[in-house]
């Protein structure tokens, strides 16, 4: 935490202020602000946004900075999770240094909040979420790195997998994880059970990827919805993807939404080009929470190589068919106010007593910053600048 005097910032676009941050927080917004002493940052009329948060990735997955890694796998998910299980091994890669690289980049392009799924399994058992732990404790005051202890290899197919998340849990992750009850442990009941179970035993929080599409992941919401009410889970329980609330059958979406809100159940998207999607319009329109997230970046699923925010804040637009000013507008606050607010993070804004978590982008409106996406121009993290110009300000192994 520290003490800045940002001058000729536009909070989210509006007339040129001043920004005092003190202690890490915002103080004061005004013009001519004079604060002896405090180093000061010219921010050139560049709009001010809260701090970016990446609220659905993989940082433990990504091959950036290593060899191109040749994809002979294609879109199978079973084959997909399998290849990559055997490729960490093959490929020597390590955690630690994959997630730093992965969470600085993010950092560089406007991002304070990160919530990271990390894979637990049977064959490396806890020691790619001990790397992620590393990275999260070595960023501290950089970036904020919340971790769901994620069993993508299958739970109850893989037995030992839930006593390694039981583990997980004590070893310090921050949240539950679970993948398609029905798709890929092809046991909605136990699957379910098992990890709601875990999550009452330790007082946590549930993040759930569900990319089962349909009367199939509309019956598994059904069943997440019963066991989120049962145990007094309202507003504890996220779904990630949720593809199923992307389905044609809009009445049938109406009522899950409806009931979704009932209990305060997040969505968090990733405005994914090549599947049926949840409309961001529809969610926020029934008063839920929604964030949004790059998902995994160059690693064994997919050569892409954007860990940005703001890029994927126009990916969500597109894929919503989403144009006017005000939509791109909408769309940039769900990848930034809207994550946090899914993250349970406190004071995510611009308003005298917020966190001095912002990020400052070219263009003349919050609109055409999403078009023209960037470079962000700075990141500033409890007062502290660090990122300029698309590059985060600490070096990258």
């Amino acid at each position: 935490m520290t003490d800045l005097l940002i001058r000729n910032l536009r909070p989210l676009g509006a007339s040129a202020t001043d920004m005092l941050i003190r202690d890490g927080r915002i103080a004061e917004l005004a013009s001519g602000i004079n604060a002896s002493g405090v180093p000061v940052e010219e921010a050139g009329g560049a709009i001010a946004i809260p701090g970016l948060v990446e609220a659905h990735t993989h940082l433990d997955k990504t091959v950036m900075g290593m060899e191109w890694y040749e994809n002979a796998v294609g879109t199978d998910l079973r084959a997909m999770i399998d290849n990559e299980r055997r490729a960490r091994r093959q490929l020597g890669l390590d955690p630690a240094r994959q997630s730093m690289r992965h969470a600085l980049a993010l950092v560089g392009n406007g991002t304070t909040h990160i919530r990271s799924h990390v894979d637990v399994d049977i064959v490396n058992g806890l020691s790619v979420l001990e790397g992620v732990l590393d990275t999260r404790e070595a960023l501290r005051g950089i970036v904020e790195i919340e971790i769901v202890a994620f069993p993508q290899s299958g739970l109850m197919i893989r037995p030992g997998t839930l006593e390694l998340l039981d583990q997980a849990m004590v070893a310090g992750a921050d949240l539950v994880g679970g993948l398609d009850p029905c798709g890929i442990d092809r046991d909605p009941k136990g699957h379910l059970d098992a990890i709601f179970g875990l999550a009452d035993k330790h007082g946590r929080g549930i993040d759930i990827h569900l990319h089962e599409p349909g009367e199939m992941g509309a019956f598994s919401l059904e069943l997440i919805l019963e066991r989120t009410a049962v145990l007094g889970m309202k507003g504890q329980v996220a779904i990630s993807h949720a593809f199923c609330l992307g389905m044609p059958d809009w009445t049938r979406v109406e009522g899950l939404l409806s009931e979704l809100a009932e209990q305060d159940v997040a969505i968090l998207t990733t405005g994914a080009p090549s599947r049926e999607v949840p409309a961001v319009k529809r969610v926020l329109g029934v008063g839920l929470r929604m964030g949004a997230g790059c998902d995994g970046v160059l690693d064994t699923w997919n050569p892409w190589n954007r860990p940005d925010m703001l890029d994927r804040a126009r990916i969500v637009a597109q894929k919503n068919n989403m144009r006017a000013d005000a939509d791109l507008a909408l769309v940039l606050a769900v990848c930034s106010t809207g994550g946090a607010a899914v993250m349970g993070v406190a004071g995510h804004g611009l308003e005298p007593g917020c966190n001095a978590d912002l990020a400052l982008i070219p263009g003349r409106t919050l609109a055409e910053a999403v078009a023209t996406g960037g470079p962000v121009l700075m990141t500033v993290k409890g007062g502290r600048v660090t990122g300029r110009d698309g590059k985060p300000l600490r070096e990258v192994s």
